[in-house]
């Protein structure tokens, strides 16, 4: 009977493994022909037969990347004035690539920060409304987007931060779901920690800083990610608030590109493997606190 059963765990262990295997296949197999890809000579990516490793290595899609268009590195713009300090001129696709990761790490920092706070005084205060305020963030997990495209649309504008990185920067910053994710991890936090804080003389902010924020690093891991990647990739919401071409982020400007030639693969790959190194680093800091906040809240549910 043990010999049974170790058979059957063993078949399960080679069964589990295979399948993993296929699927990691399955999804890294995309980004290794997009950045083996941004190699390749047009007649090679045009090729009838696919060619699975590049012939030859050229540079030559990322040379046009770079060269079609320049833009300031930074500009500037002092409040309640006309005046703008720039700085040096720089290929536009640098550019481009530093606006995408100013608005990722910026999102990334604030919604964090703000969900943080938010998830934990749901979870651990009690004030009158705390239930409606939590119905309310459920509800608006279920909202399209696209329902508060245009209200967000004139709010950007009435605060003049319309066609600037912020209009795509703080719309994502109050995102229902990282509320509800800290929500869950901080109902975690043991309630005698912070009664014995409380003894102790410590104030809100220092059990909120010294008890509370330790225990719900792994889901503040977690919120880094999946808010970094949904800024990241939100092209509808960074179409409609941008528009001058100093302020574009890489999908955007690549869109540009194409559109003002003919489709050219070897440019989108270059622009997409260019695109892909931020997000790979991110995931790389946080994989520790993503990994374990995953497992937190899969044995919490």
């Amino acid at each position: 009977m043990n010999q049974s059963n170790m058979n059957r765990t063993g078949i399960y262990k080679v069964v589990s493994v295979i399948i993993i295997g296929i699927f990691a296949f399955l999804f890294a197999f995309p980004l290794y022909w997009i950045i083996t890809g941004s190699f390749k000579t047009p007649a090679a990516i045009n090729a009838p037969a696919p060619q699975w490793w590049p012939s030859e290595f050229v540079m030559d899609n990322y040379q046009k990347l770079f060269s079609r268009q320049v833009a300031p590195l930074w500009e500037f713009h002092i409040p309640f004035t006309e005046a703008v300090f720039a700085g040096p001129e720089v290929p536009a696709a640098l550019r481009w690539l530093l606006n995408t990761v100013f608005m990722g790490v910026m999102s990334m920092i604030l919604t964090c920060v703000t969900a943080a706070m938010a998830g934990y005084a749901l979870a651990k205060k009690r004030f009158l409304g705390n239930t409606i305020v939590f119905s309310l963030i459920v509800c608006a997990m279920a909202l399209p987007k696209q329902v508060i495209l245009i209200p967000l649309l004139r709010e950007m504008s009435s605060l003049e931060l319309y066609n600037t990185i912020w209009a795509v920067i703080f719309p994502i910053v109050g995102w229902p779901f990282g509320v509800f994710l800290m929500k869950q991890f901080a109902e975690g936090i043991p309630g005698e920690m912070m009664e014995a804080a409380k003894i102790d003389g410590a104030g809100e902010w220092k059990t909120f800083y010294t008890i509370a924020l330790p225990l719900i690093k792994p889901g503040i891991g977690a919120l880094a990610i999946f808010t970094f990647i949904n800024s990241w990739n939100d092209y509808f919401m960074q179409l409609i608030m941008l528009s001058s071409t100093n302020n574009l982020t890489i999908s955007l400007g690549i869109a540009k590109l194409q559109a003002e030639n003919a489709t050219d693969f070897g440019l989108i790959m270059a622009g997409a493997s260019l695109a892909a190194i931020p997000i790979i680093i991110i995931f790389l800091i946080f994989q520790k606190y993503f990994t374990k906040g995953i497992t937190m809240g899969a044995v919490k549910g």
